[in-house]
C-alpha cells in the first residue's frame, strides 16, 4: 500500500483535471474581457485574449504575491479537509461546489495582480 497517488487511470478523472484548467482559462479570459468593457474598449473580447501577449505579463515562476500564494495554499487545504473527512455523496457535492469556486477565486488573484502590474509599469 503506498500513500502517493499516480496519475489518473480513469478518462473521467482526466477530463475533470482539463475542466478544471479550463475553467481557470475562461474565468480569467473573463475578467478581463469585463475589465476591458468596463473601460470602453471598442473591441472588448480581442483585449482580453490579447492581453496574455503583452510584453511584462509573463511569470518567471513562483507567487507574484502573498495573496496568491495564501490562496493557492488555502484552497489546497479546504479541498484537502473535505477529501479526507467525508465520503460519498456528500463529498461529490461539497468538491463539485468548492472548486470551481475556488478556482475562479484564483485566477481573479491573477488577474488582478497582472492588472496591477500592467498599471505600475
Amino acid at each position: 500500500m503506498t500513500l502517493a497517488r499516480s496519475l489518473p487511470d480513469d478518462p473521467a478523472e482526466w477530463w475533470i483535471l482539463m475542466g478544471v484548467l479550463v475553467l481557470y482559462v475562461v474565468a480569467r479570459w473573463f475578467f478581463a474581457w469585463l475589465h476591458a468593457r468596463r473601460e470602453g474598449d471598442d473591441h472588448p473580447m480581442r483585449a482580453a485574449i490579447a492581453e496574455e501577449d503583452e510584453p511584462g505579463t509573463e511569470v518567471a515562476g513562483g507567487f507574484r504575491s502573498y495573496r496568491q500564494f495564501s490562496g493557492f495554499v488555502g484552497s489546497a487545504v479546504a479541498v484537502f479537509l473535505v477529501a479526507a473527512l467525508t465520503e460519498g455523496r456528500l463529498r461529490v457535492v461539497l468538491l463539485c461546489v468548492m472548486v470551481p469556486l475556488l478556482v475562479t477565486g484564483l485566477s481573479y488573484l491573477d488577474f488582478r495582480q497582472a492588472r496591477k502590474a500592467r498599471q505600475g509599469a
